[in-house]
């Protein structure tokens, strides 16, 4: 099985706990390398095609620290070629108007360099008024709400998880 490189960023610990749930659904660290963000650099990437990024959306529609600390360094990585799955952590009740707007900007720069995003997820059972990371209806990735629907978590990404197997032919 091809290896899988899971990238996140994280303020509160939400999201480095949702990359660790994603990697032991697909299987564990024989499959799935987890990276801090704030301390990779831009070659820790070269080495998959298949790859993951985590972030927070962080006070209003901003990426998380760690994250854009990083965004200028995107544009050293070549993503062509590469299937790129987003998944995000947000509060839709207390931010409903940038409610995981990270995944957003941070796909849309990905996609500009060649990235081909993978692992859309509905909208459905969420309520909020707008986002960045919607693109033709859906979220560009798994949206994970830990302030308000951390009940529902481990199903979403057990959900997500299966179908970016099939999108990554794993």
């Amino acid at each position: 099985m091809a290896k899988i490189g899971l990238f996140y960023g994280t303020q509160t610990g939400n999201t480095q706990t949702g990359a660790e749930l994603i990697q032991k659904k697909f299987g564990g660290d024989s499959v799935v390398d987890i990276y801090d963000i704030s301390k990779v650099e831009s070659s820790d990437f070269h080495g998959y095609n298949y790859i993951i990024i985590g972030c927070p959306t962080w006070n209003v529609g901003e990426l998380q620290d760690d994250w854009d600390n990083f965004f200028d360094e995107l544009d050293n990585i070549d993503f062509s070629g590469k299937k790129v799955a987003y998944f995000g952590v947000g509060d839709q009740n207390g931010y409903p108007d940038s409610f995981q707007d990270a995944i957003g900007i941070l796909e849309e720069r990905i996609s500009e360099l060649g990235g081909k995003t993978v692992g859309y997820w509905s909208t459905e059972g969420y309520d909020f008024t707008d986002s960045k990371a919607l693109r033709n209806g859906k979220f560009v990735g798994l949206a994970l709400d830990e302030d308000n629907q951390s009940e529902l978590t481990q199903q979403r990404i057990k959900t997500w998880v299966a179908q970016l197997k099939q999108e990554f032919r794993l």
